[in-house]
């Protein structure tokens, strides 16, 4: 007897069978990429150790491309140009590695590609291919990424992680902050106010997670928690999946000062007090300021009980693109340089 179906539970099911055909594609296409890099690697590894033996020149590249498009029409990735990256990719790995790296094969050709034209130290690179993986970063947000010096930026801020969190904690929590953070896509300029910049960052809070990294969900700004019959206003509060913590996040536009740690420390009490959960574990805080100094930052935390990091924030990192129209063009550099030495 055919019984009518249960929207609801049929929905349901339906979603479960959907992910697994999901995961089952991303396995396959995982494994393809991975293949792809190994083939890659041999490729880059035989015209190395061919050119090294035969000292043949540059035009050896353009003959090799020409050969494999010929007998492979299907095959994209034969071109001159992507055979001469894949023998740089090689001889740029090769100085450390005997096979692919496993953190620089599980990203796509294009991320690989765009990592060793922008960076030149095998370490860094690992950085980004892993932190890709990580983030599921696609290529321009791996390219924003390294322009804006993530590398240099994360796990640099001034916290006190060692003496309030344990050890395995403790470092997830310090690679979670940078310093500084690079908030020149809400379009302020340095003298801009607090509210002003919490606005900001608020109407563009995708970008804001962004900038944060991976793990922050956003709970709302000016959070409201009542102490003792009065009302107190976190800045921003977010919870942290990875961390399993909330994280209150406090705005100030000037230079670090001592007390701000105080009372960041008193909001963490209370986020502890009121919202924590038997589950999570220790709220953590993050004061962002437009400058500090890092002696003062230093003996602020000693003796705070709370886990609390201290970054720099920039508002104009990049160059405004109404300025940048204003700027003149490589041409005209040239052309003047030209006209400079003919006088």
């Amino acid at each position: 007897m055919n019984k009518e179906i249960d929207i609801s539970d049929f929905l349901d099911w339906v979603v479960t069978l959907k992910a697994k055909i999901h995961a089952a594609r991303n396995k396959v296409a995982f494994s393809i990429n991975s293949q792809i890099l190994e083939l890659y690697w041999e490729i880059g590894k035989d015209i190395a150790e061919k050119q090294q033996k035969s000292g043949w020149g540059s035009r050896f590249i353009e003959h090799i491309s020409i050969e494999l498009k010929h007998e492979f029409p299907e095959i994209k990735g034969f071109s001159r140009r992507n055979v001469y990256a894949i023998l740089q990719w090689y001889k740029f790995y090769s100085a450390k590695y005997q096979f692919v790296p496993h953190g620089v094969a599980q990203i796509p050709w294009g991320h690989n590609r765009m990592i060793i034209t922008k960076i030149k130290n095998i370490e860094e690179a690992e950085f980004y291919c892993q932190t890709t993986v990580q983030n599921g970063w696609d290529r321009d947000t791996l390219e924003m990424q390294i322009e804006n010096k993530y590398y240099l930026k994360v796990g640099k801020s001034t916290h006190n992680f060692a003496n309030t969190l344990p050890v395995t904690h403790s470092k997830l929590a310090s690679e979670t902050l940078k310093d500084p953070y690079n908030f020149d896509f809400i379009g302020l300029q340095d003298d801009a106010f607090e509210k002003a910049i919490e606005d900001e960052l608020t109407k563009n809070i995708t970008k804001f997670l962004l900038e944060l990294g991976k793990g922050f969900a956003f709970l709302g700004r000016q959070y409201k928690i009542e102490i003792s019959d009065t009302d107190y206003f976190i800045d921003m509060l977010f919870y942290h999946v990875e961390l399993r913590c909330y994280i209150a996040i406090e705005l100030k536009a000037g230079k670090f000062k001592p007390e701000y740690a105080g009372k960041l420390n008193f909001y963490l009490s209370a986020i502890d007090s009121q919202l924590k959960k038997t589950d999570d574990k220790p709220s953590i805080g993050i004061l962002l300021c437009k400058k500090k100094d890092k002696i003062e930052v230093e003996y602020a935390l000693r003796d705070i009980n709370k886990p609390m990091g201290i970054s720099e924030y920039r508002l104009t990192d990049a160059i405004p693109e109404n300025i940048k129209t204003k700027l003149p063009s490589i041409e005209e550099i040239e052309h003047e340089l030209e006209k400079t030495s003919k006088t």
